[in-house]
């Protein structure tokens, strides 16, 4: 058993994005905790992240920022060096651009991970480690009889997909994923490192600017709100498990604060059964809550898609006692109303995004 600390000093890596920046904001506001981020800033939204993290934190020193990127392994080495804890979040997350880029989604998501994970090991000093991977690595699930009715797909045979359900990577995003999933594990047996895997279902909530790809929720929502029409891939019965961003950060606290339980585990974590929903099911949702109905178009599905994602997170209520608390129309409601506050950050897509070279720690070859 490892003594508490009464030091804490958390390392995000992707830490400007949606899940990280949540957790960052989480940390500052619950805990006494440093903060550190780590993040290439490259995607859309980031500079209102960054800006809404400094406004929380003032003049208190408690939040650093360091422009980099995981596959930088010197980067990551001097990141690493105080930690006490660290959240791997950095990741290619989209199933097109591993296809169409497969050596980019390699390099971020494998050896991004491997740089982390080596980082970790050459510090001695044993941070605690969470590595978010994906339900992709189960790939399609055809092992499971599927029910179909008028709104929705539904198991037949499981109310949700435990951590005992077979790997099988689909996709060049599935194998760089479950890939770095199995190094994370790996290095919690063969080194000692207590590591936790969540292999994640559909996060949605405040600061989510979705697309197609990654964030289909916050897509479908603002997309209505804003008179754009969507493609749909299949026929929108495909049913996902949604978990609202708030419920995931306390799932990351409990996994933390359990750490003689969870150390070394992989978790499936979602909204679980409770919390399913159709593409369809979704519209019509959206269309109650705003008035505005979503125009769309359907193309055949993708390969690889699983057509049902429901998460079982049994095992997680069990090590920890988490389970989820917030509803669909919940974080539905969460959402729009972030939407009716900043949507001027919607008028049209983001230029470079940039933060004040005050706040940042340069790194060479990336401007500020």
């Amino acid at each position: 058993m490892r003594k508490p600390q009464s030091f804490r000093s958390a390392l995000i890596f992707g830490g400007a994005g949606f899940i990280g920046s949540n957790w960052a904001r989480y940390l500052l506001e619950n805990t006494d905790a440093k903060v550190h981020i780590y993040d290439n800033l490259s995607r859309p939204g980031v500079r209102h992240n960054v800006e809404e993290l400094q406004r929380i934190t003032g003049r208190s020193g408690r939040l650093q920022i360091t422009v980099g990127d995981v596959r930088d392994s010197n980067m990551v080495q001097r990141a690493v060096r105080n930690a006490t804890e660290v959240y791997d979040f950095a990741a290619q997350v989209a199933v097109t651009t591993s296809v169409a880029d497969p050596r980019l989604d390699f390099e971020v998501n494998v050896r991004g991970t491997f740089n982390i994970l080596e980082a970790v090991r050459k510090s001695g000093r044993r941070p605690f480690l969470l590595f978010t991977s994906t339900n992709k690595v189960y790939g399609e699930l055809n092992s499971h009889r599927l029910m179909a009715g008028p709104t929705r797909y539904s198991y037949a045979d499981i109310r949700g997909v435990a951590e005992n359900q077979p790997l099988d990577f689909h996709s060049p995003y599935g194998c760089s994923k479950g890939a770095a999933d199995q190094y994370v594990h790996d290095y919690a047996r063969i080194y000692g490192i207590p590591t936790v895997v969540f292999r994640m279902s559909c996060i949605a909530g405040p600061q989510q600017f979705g697309n197609e790809d990654q964030g289909w929720v916050a897509h479908f929502l603002y997309s209505a709100l804003q008179s754009s029409p969507i493609v749909i891939y299949g026929d929108g019965r495909q049913i996902r498990d949604v978990l609202c961003v708030e419920d995931l950060l306390r799932a990351f606290d409990a996994v933390r604060v359990n750490e003689n339980n969870t150390a070394g585990q992989i978790y499936n974590v979602g909204g679980g059964a409770d919390n399913t929903v159709s593409l369809l099911e979704l519209m019509e949702e959206i269309r109650r809550l705003t008035g505005r109905r979503l125009q769309y178009q359907t193309c055949p599905m993708r390969p690889g898609d699983q057509l049902v994602y429901v998460s079982d997170c049994a095992k997680l209520r069990r090590d920890t006692g988490w389970q989820p608390q917030i509803s669909l129309r919940e974080t539905l409601e969460m959402m729009y109303a972030w939407w009716k506050r900043n949507r001027e950050l919607f008028a049209a897509a983001p230029a470079v995004e940039r933060v004040p070279a005050a706040q940042l720690e340069q790194v060479p070859g990336v401007a500020a």
